[in-house]
């Protein structure tokens, strides 16, 4: 009778010990080894964003909320900016609630671009996926320079040459969309005409 309770001693035994070496061995590769490689490929390769580059207790890296008439707005945002609750409303396009809100939003971008005649860029009117895209498209940054001069009496001019100097290109040169940082914008804004 020994012998069938010999038998399963020698296959956890058997099965045990290369189990246990390879739960080490994989916590040691994932749990340390990837993360302190990627955490000094990013310190060398971008290392402003690796260390998230916070200023005044702000950081350009993530969406804030701007709505001074002498300031260029963000993107809405799904979560109030909120980066401990980051993510989108999860609305369908054909939900109601969505479609009011979206015609608010651009009422009240309209009302206040009175000089603007033409369409509303999207990004203006709708949230990122994360709530917390601190970009906007050039489109929709020049889209507000008249208002923003106005407040800050500056040229419009002048404050076209900004937007215009903080535009981003695409990343490795082609992925994504050429952008503008709002939160960048509105500091070097503050440092022309405070």
């Amino acid at each position: 009778m020994r012998e069938p309770e010999s038998n399963l001693l020698d296959l956890v035994r058997q099965h045990l010990g290369p189990a246990l070496t390879l739960l080490l061995m994989l916590t040691a590769l994932c749990g340390l080894t990837y993360p302190l490689a990627v955490t000094g490929v990013a310190q060398v390769a971008v290392p402003v964003q690796a260390n998230g580059s916070i200023a005044d207790g702000v950081s350009p890296l993530a969406g804030q909320f701007f709505s001074g008439p002498g300031d260029f707005w963000s993107r809405p945002s799904a979560t109030g900016y909120d980066s401990s609750t980051s993510g989108a409303s999860n609305q369908g396009p054909t939900n109601r609630a969505r479609a009011l809100a979206l015609k608010a939003r651009l009422q009240a971008i309209r009302t206040a671009h009175p000089e603007e005649s033409g369409p509303v860029p999207a990004d203006l009117g709708t949230s990122s996926a994360s709530g917390l895209d601190p970009h906007l498209s050039p489109q929709a940054a020049l889209y507000q320079v008249n208002r923003v001069a106005r407040a800050r009496e500056l040229p419009p001019e002048q404050v076209r040459q900004l937007v215009l100097g903080l535009v981003e290109p695409p990343a490795l040169g082609f992925l994504g969309m050429p952008r503008v940082n709002v939160v960048r914008l509105n500091r070097e804004l503050e440092k022309l005409h405070p």
